[in-house]
């Protein structure tokens, strides 16, 4: 043994020249990924060759891949390239999924960002303008619903959570909801409603999908609670009437900051969106 003993490292200094823990090799060898060489009957202490350490380098770049240990072990192990194939190819599709989940992740996160800073904004106006402005052709999953005026269930709204589950959708950016007679919203009597929000990924083929077509919008910022929303609404219809514009039937409230967000009222910022034509 002495003679081959000069030919091995022990596992301090395997842990020195592959710049891994000691506690890194033992797990390494118990999974069996990386097992000594020799390990000695009088004290246990282990030994590994310089072929053996080879090893640690192309886990290294595994671990880089994706791969995880156990799932290492068939490729360290000699097993042929079409059992590599297979791993790989399994591997491929593993990651492709996680990059779908981080991208809706990322695309959630950052428009959840995009809308507090729009909120932010447009706070920081003395007195926010009615505009004129074309909205493009968007896509929304959608639930029509009864609406009583209760704005924090209408928003933090449980059954369009649910609903979303069961149709495996996900979504993004605020809420909007779409209320079918602006008159009835402003008088207090509208009975029910259209939620929205925008699909991130995919969804079950059972979902509610509403292809909103670009159209020419009337858009007022209203800041604070709901209370007072009707003045908002009378704002935008002067401006609208002023300007040689006729309203559309339904109206829009996007919810730009709300109970998702903040409990204190006068930081909501809800954009109010009437859809125009010119006079004929």
């Amino acid at each position: 043994m002495t003679e081959n003993k000069k030919k091995l490292y022990s596992i301090g200094e395997a842990s020195k020249i592959c710049n891994v823990s000691t506690k890194t090799l033992r797990f390494y060898d118990k999974m069996g990924v990386v097992t000594p060489d020799y390990v000695s009957e009088e004290n246990g202490y282990r030994y590994y060759s310089s072929i053996t350490l080879l090893k640690i380098p192309v886990i290294k770049y595994y671990k880089q891949l994706g791969f995880k240990l156990e799932e290492m072990v068939g490729l360290l192990n000699g097993e042929s390239y079409h059992g590599m194939e297979d791993n790989f190819r399994k591997k491929i599709l593993e990651l492709s999924r996680a990059e779908q989940e981080i991208h809706k992740s990322y695309v959630s996160v950052n428009d959840w960002y995009e809308l507090i800073r729009e909120a932010k904004m447009v706070s920081g106006q003395i007195e926010c303008p009615v505009c004129i402005k074309y909205l493009p052709t968007q896509e929304y999953a959608y639930l029509d619903q009864e609406f009583s005026y209760n704005y924090r269930d209408a928003v933090i709204n449980i059954p369009w959570t649910d609903y979303l589950s069961s149709m495996n959708c996900s979504i993004t950016g605020p809420i909007i909801i779409e209320y079918p007679s602006l008159q009835d919203k402003m008088e207090g009597v509208c009975r029910t409603a259209r939620i929205m929000q925008r699909i991130v990924g995919t969804c079950d083929r059972r979902t509610n999908i509403l292809v909103m077509k670009g159209q020419m919008v009337a858009s007022l910022y209203h800041l604070g609670g709901y209370d007072n929303i009707k003045e908002s609404y009378q704002k935008i219809l002067e401006y609208i009437e002023k300007q040689g514009y006729v309203c559309k039937e339904r109206s829009i409230e996007r919810y730009v900051l709300d109970y998702w967000t903040s409990e204190i009222l006068d930081e909501f910022v809800t954009e109010i969106i009437i859809p125009i034509c010119k006079k004929a």
